[in-house]
């Protein structure tokens, strides 16, 4: 599952990086960036290997800091007794974007859909009954957001590999706080092992 929740933390940890380092300094260190590894710090979060090492390059063993504080601004991450992964959205952004989706009706249908099965986009938007244009808008939509992920793919009559995808939480709760809403994500298997983002930073 590529950059399973990679993706849906890059806006957020580029916030929290720059809000750190500030705009210049994270200027120089995207720069860097694009003449070291020919990509951008959106692109790097991704692989955070190398956004990590070109950090290392400009701040030393300061670096673990500025990543593991960044993260701790945005997720707070809870492992049970049963081993389940459970995420909470500390970034208010992110919150909202997560309460956006499930206020959306048809966003909602699509998140039923591929809940327990990853499968291609005109499947979703079939078994969701929802309107083929808006649908399909409205996945890659969550697609971008990074609440769907692509897992697997099937091939097309004429030979064609055709992505599946699946949401990157198998289970999802809002708690009523008196600072307002807080969202839950409980991670599906292999999610964190597959990310590169926590492969580096421990919380």
């Amino acid at each position: 599952m590529a950059n399973g929740i990679d993706n849906l933390l890059v806006p957020s940890l580029r916030k929290q990086i720059e809000s750190s380092l500030g705009k210049k300094r994270l200027e120089k260190i995207e720069k860097r960036l694009i003449d070291r590894h020919g990509m951008n710090m959106v692109q790097a979060i991704k692989d955070f290997y190398k956004l990590d090492s070109v950090l290392r390059e400009f701040l030393g063993a300061n670096a673990d800091n500025i990543e593991t504080k960044s993260l701790q601004n945005i997720i707070e991450l809870e492992k049970s007794k049963r081993k389940e992964e459970w995420v909470t959205i500390q970034d208010q952004e992110l919150s909202k974007m997560f309460l956006e989706t499930l206020g959306d009706k048809d966003k909602n249908k699509i998140l039923g859909t591929v809940m327990k099965k990853p499968l291609i986009i005109a499947d979703i938007l079939k078994k969701s009954r929802i309107p083929q244009t808006s649908g399909y808008r409205k996945i890659k939509s969550m697609i971008s957001d990074g609440i769907l992920i692509p897992n697997g793919f099937e091939y097309s009559t004429d030979g064609k590999k055709i992505k599946k995808y699946e949401t990157v939480f198998q289970n999802i709760k809002m708690e009523i706080q008196e600072n307002g809403m807080k969202v839950k994500i409980q991670l599906k298997k292999q999610i964190l092992n597959n990310s590169t983002i926590f492969q580096i930073v421990q919380i």
